[in-house]
Protein backbone atom coordinates (compact mmCIF):
# COMPACT_ATOMS: atom_id res chain seq x y z
CA UNK A 1 0.00 0.00 0.00
CA UNK A 2 2.82 2.41 0.89
CA UNK A 3 4.50 1.67 -2.44
CA UNK A 4 1.30 2.57 -4.25
CA UNK A 5 0.93 5.72 -2.14
CA UNK A 6 4.43 6.78 -3.15
CA UNK A 7 3.51 6.14 -6.79
CA UNK A 8 0.37 8.25 -6.46
CA UNK A 9 2.26 11.13 -4.84
CA UNK A 10 4.96 11.00 -7.52
CA UNK A 11 2.31 11.06 -10.26
CA UNK A 12 0.74 14.15 -8.70
CA UNK A 13 4.11 15.93 -8.68
CA UNK A 14 4.55 14.96 -12.35
CA UNK A 15 1.14 16.34 -13.38
CA UNK A 16 0.56 19.31 -11.09
CA UNK A 17 3.20 22.09 -10.95
CA UNK A 18 1.38 23.58 -7.95
CA UNK A 19 2.38 20.62 -5.76
CA UNK A 20 5.27 21.65 -3.51
CA UNK A 21 5.83 19.07 -0.78
CA UNK A 22 4.77 15.52 0.03
CA UNK A 23 3.09 16.74 3.20
CA UNK A 24 1.06 19.26 1.20
CA UNK A 25 -0.07 16.55 -1.22
CA UNK A 26 -1.02 14.19 1.62
CA UNK A 27 -3.03 16.80 3.49
CA UNK A 28 -4.43 19.15 0.83
CA UNK A 29 -5.28 17.08 -2.25
CA UNK A 30 -8.91 15.85 -2.13
CA UNK A 31 -8.40 13.76 -5.27
CA UNK A 32 -5.84 11.64 -3.44
CA UNK A 33 -8.11 11.35 -0.40
CA UNK A 34 -11.06 10.33 -2.59
CA UNK A 35 -9.09 7.55 -4.27
CA UNK A 36 -8.05 6.02 -0.95
CA UNK A 37 -11.50 6.37 0.56
CA UNK A 38 -12.74 4.56 -2.54
CA UNK A 39 -10.29 1.71 -1.90
CA UNK A 40 -11.88 1.18 1.51
CA UNK A 41 -15.43 1.50 0.12
CA UNK A 42 -14.64 -0.97 -2.65
CA UNK A 43 -13.21 -3.47 -0.16
CA UNK A 44 -16.51 -3.38 1.71
CA UNK A 45 -18.43 -3.63 -1.59
CA UNK A 46 -16.52 -6.64 -2.89
CA UNK A 47 -16.79 -8.46 0.45
CA UNK A 48 -20.58 -8.31 0.51
CA UNK A 49 -20.88 -5.29 2.80
CA UNK A 50 -22.78 -3.26 0.22
CA UNK A 51 -24.43 -0.77 2.59
CA UNK A 52 -21.15 -0.07 4.36
CA UNK A 53 -19.49 0.43 0.98
CA UNK A 54 -22.13 2.95 -0.05
CA UNK A 55 -21.94 4.69 3.32
CA UNK A 56 -18.15 5.02 3.06
CA UNK A 57 -18.52 6.34 -0.49
CA UNK A 58 -21.08 8.88 0.68
CA UNK A 59 -18.81 9.99 3.53
CA UNK A 60 -16.02 10.45 0.99
CA UNK A 61 -18.31 12.60 -1.13
CA UNK A 62 -19.06 14.86 1.85
CA UNK A 63 -15.36 15.14 2.73
CA UNK A 64 -13.92 15.65 -0.76
CA UNK A 65 -16.75 16.73 -3.08
CA UNK A 66 -15.94 13.71 -5.25
CA UNK A 67 -18.49 10.91 -5.66
CA UNK A 68 -17.12 7.50 -6.60
CA UNK A 69 -19.44 4.52 -6.49
CA UNK A 70 -17.82 1.63 -4.59
CA UNK A 71 -18.49 -0.63 -7.57
CA UNK A 72 -16.23 1.43 -9.85
CA UNK A 73 -12.78 0.08 -10.71
CA UNK A 74 -9.86 2.50 -10.50
CA UNK A 75 -6.35 1.71 -11.70
CA UNK A 76 -2.97 2.84 -10.41
CA UNK A 77 -1.69 6.43 -10.37
CA UNK A 78 -5.10 7.90 -11.19
CA UNK A 79 -5.09 11.63 -10.42
CA UNK A 80 -8.31 13.53 -9.77
CA UNK A 81 -7.17 17.15 -9.94
CA UNK A 82 -9.19 19.68 -7.90
CA UNK A 83 -12.04 17.18 -8.13
CA UNK A 84 -15.06 19.11 -6.89
CA UNK A 85 -18.19 17.78 -8.57
CA UNK A 86 -16.63 14.65 -10.09
CA UNK A 87 -19.10 11.74 -10.35
CA UNK A 88 -17.95 8.22 -11.24
CA UNK A 89 -20.67 5.60 -11.71
CA UNK A 90 -20.96 2.01 -10.55
CA UNK A 91 -19.71 0.15 -13.63
CA UNK A 92 -17.08 2.71 -14.63
CA UNK A 93 -13.52 1.48 -15.12
CA UNK A 94 -10.55 3.84 -15.05
CA UNK A 95 -7.19 2.65 -16.35
CA UNK A 96 -3.73 3.38 -15.00
CA UNK A 97 -2.31 6.92 -15.20
CA UNK A 98 -5.62 8.61 -16.07
CA UNK A 99 -6.22 12.24 -15.11
CA UNK A 100 -9.68 13.60 -14.33
CA UNK A 101 -10.43 17.26 -13.67
CA UNK A 102 -13.22 18.95 -11.72
CA UNK A 103 -16.85 18.60 -12.75
CA UNK A 104 -16.36 15.42 -14.78
CA UNK A 105 -19.14 12.84 -14.96
CA UNK A 106 -18.58 9.22 -15.96
CA UNK A 107 -22.26 8.37 -16.19
CA UNK A 108 -24.70 5.83 -17.56
CA UNK A 109 -27.49 6.15 -20.10
CA UNK A 110 -29.48 3.03 -19.25
CA UNK A 111 -31.42 1.97 -16.15
CA UNK A 112 -30.93 -1.80 -16.54
CA UNK A 113 -29.10 -3.33 -13.62
CA UNK A 114 -26.34 -5.83 -14.23
CA UNK A 115 -25.29 -4.22 -17.50
CA UNK A 116 -22.22 -2.18 -18.35
CA UNK A 117 -23.77 1.27 -18.01
CA UNK A 118 -20.73 3.47 -17.47
CA UNK A 119 -17.61 4.14 -19.55
CA UNK A 120 -14.21 2.49 -19.50
CA UNK A 121 -11.18 4.79 -19.70
CA UNK A 122 -8.03 3.25 -21.13
CA UNK A 123 -4.60 3.94 -19.68
CA UNK A 124 -3.40 7.54 -19.75
CA UNK A 125 -6.73 9.15 -20.69
CA UNK A 126 -7.15 12.83 -19.78
CA UNK A 127 -10.68 14.14 -19.19
CA UNK A 128 -10.93 17.94 -19.08
CA UNK A 129 -12.97 19.98 -16.62
CA UNK A 130 -16.75 19.67 -16.91
CA UNK A 131 -16.68 16.89 -19.50
CA UNK A 132 -19.44 14.26 -19.51
CA UNK A 133 -18.67 10.74 -20.73
CA UNK A 134 -21.99 8.89 -20.86
CA UNK A 135 -22.50 5.24 -21.73
CA UNK A 136 -20.94 1.80 -21.50
CA UNK A 137 -18.30 2.29 -24.20
CA UNK A 138 -14.50 2.59 -24.17
CA UNK A 139 -12.35 5.70 -24.39
CA UNK A 140 -9.12 4.37 -25.87
CA UNK A 141 -5.73 4.60 -24.20
CA UNK A 142 -4.07 7.99 -24.41
CA UNK A 143 -7.21 9.76 -25.62
CA UNK A 144 -8.01 13.32 -24.55
CA UNK A 145 -11.52 14.61 -23.83
CA UNK A 146 -11.75 18.40 -23.99
CA UNK A 147 -13.32 20.49 -21.23
CA UNK A 148 -17.16 20.54 -21.29
CA UNK A 149 -17.34 17.95 -24.07
CA UNK A 150 -20.24 15.49 -24.00
CA UNK A 151 -19.05 12.10 -25.24
CA UNK A 152 -21.69 9.49 -26.07
CA UNK A 153 -19.80 7.01 -28.26
CA UNK A 154 -16.50 5.16 -28.38
CA UNK A 155 -13.28 7.15 -28.74
CA UNK A 156 -10.24 5.69 -30.56
CA UNK A 157 -6.93 5.41 -28.75
CA UNK A 158 -4.89 8.61 -28.91
CA UNK A 159 -7.76 10.70 -30.28
CA UNK A 160 -8.84 14.14 -29.10
CA UNK A 161 -12.57 14.75 -28.64
CA UNK A 162 -14.28 18.14 -28.23
CA UNK A 163 -17.76 19.63 -28.49
CA UNK A 164 -21.39 18.75 -27.81
CA UNK A 165 -21.92 16.04 -28.83
CA UNK A 166 -18.26 15.08 -28.73
CA UNK A 167 -16.50 14.63 -32.05
CA UNK A 168 -12.99 13.52 -32.88
CA UNK A 169 -10.83 16.42 -34.08
CA UNK A 170 -7.49 14.65 -33.97
CA UNK A 171 -7.20 10.94 -34.65
CA UNK A 172 -3.48 10.26 -34.90
CA UNK A 173 -1.87 9.37 -31.57
CA UNK A 174 1.16 11.34 -30.47
CA UNK A 175 4.51 9.75 -31.39
CA UNK A 176 5.76 10.33 -27.86
CA UNK A 177 3.24 9.96 -25.07
CA UNK A 178 3.18 12.94 -22.77
CA UNK A 179 0.77 14.51 -20.34
CA UNK A 180 -1.58 17.22 -21.63
CA UNK A 181 -3.11 19.23 -18.78
CA UNK A 182 -6.88 19.74 -19.25
CA UNK A 183 -6.48 17.74 -22.50
CA UNK A 184 -4.90 20.82 -24.14
CA UNK A 185 -1.66 20.49 -26.07
CA UNK A 186 0.84 23.33 -25.96
CA UNK A 187 0.56 25.25 -29.22
CA UNK A 188 -2.51 23.26 -30.25
CA UNK A 189 -4.78 25.23 -32.54
CA UNK A 190 -8.41 25.69 -31.57
CA UNK A 191 -10.34 22.92 -33.43
CA UNK A 192 -13.33 25.24 -33.86
CA UNK A 193 -11.07 27.87 -35.43
CA UNK A 194 -9.67 25.21 -37.75
CA UNK A 195 -13.17 24.24 -38.87
CA UNK A 196 -14.11 27.89 -39.45
CA UNK A 197 -10.99 28.41 -41.53
CA UNK A 198 -11.85 25.34 -43.62
CA UNK A 199 -15.36 26.70 -44.17
CA UNK A 200 -13.98 30.13 -45.10
CA UNK A 201 -11.51 28.58 -47.57
CA UNK A 202 -14.27 26.47 -49.10
CA UNK A 203 -16.51 29.53 -49.38
CA UNK A 204 -13.72 31.45 -51.13
CA UNK A 205 -13.25 28.57 -53.59
CA UNK A 206 -16.97 28.53 -54.35
CA UNK A 207 -17.01 32.29 -54.90
CA UNK A 208 -14.05 32.02 -57.29
CA UNK A 209 -15.74 29.21 -59.23
CA UNK A 210 -18.97 31.24 -59.38
CA UNK A 211 -17.07 34.30 -60.67
CA UNK A 212 -15.54 32.19 -63.45
CA UNK A 213 -18.96 30.83 -64.40
CA UNK A 214 -20.32 34.39 -64.58
CA UNK A 215 -17.45 35.40 -66.86
CA UNK A 216 -18.14 32.45 -69.14
CA UNK A 217 -21.86 33.27 -69.21
CA UNK A 218 -21.05 36.90 -70.04
CA UNK A 219 -18.78 35.75 -72.91
CA UNK A 220 -21.49 33.43 -74.20
CA UNK A 221 -24.05 36.26 -74.11
CA UNK A 222 -21.67 38.49 -76.11
CA UNK A 223 -21.16 35.77 -78.70
CA UNK A 224 -24.92 35.23 -78.88
CA UNK A 225 -25.52 38.96 -79.52
CA UNK A 226 -22.90 38.96 -82.26
CA UNK A 227 -24.56 35.97 -83.91
CA UNK A 228 -27.94 37.72 -83.75
CA UNK A 229 -26.46 40.88 -85.34
CA UNK A 230 -24.90 38.80 -88.13
CA UNK A 231 -28.24 37.10 -88.73
CA UNK A 232 -30.04 40.49 -88.98
CA UNK A 233 -27.50 41.78 -91.51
Amino acid sequence: MFKQLREDIASIFARDPAARTTFEVLTCYPGLHAVYIHKLARWFWTHGLRWLGRFTSNAGRWLTGIEIHPGAIIGRRVFIDHGMGVVIGETAEIGDDCTIYQGVTLGGTTLYRGTKRHPTLGAGVVVGAGAKVLGGFTVGAGAKVGSNAVVVKEVPAGATVVGIPGRVVEEAPQKEAHFAAYAVEQGQDDPYAQELRRLADHSAELELALAKLREKLADLEKEDRKEQLRAVK
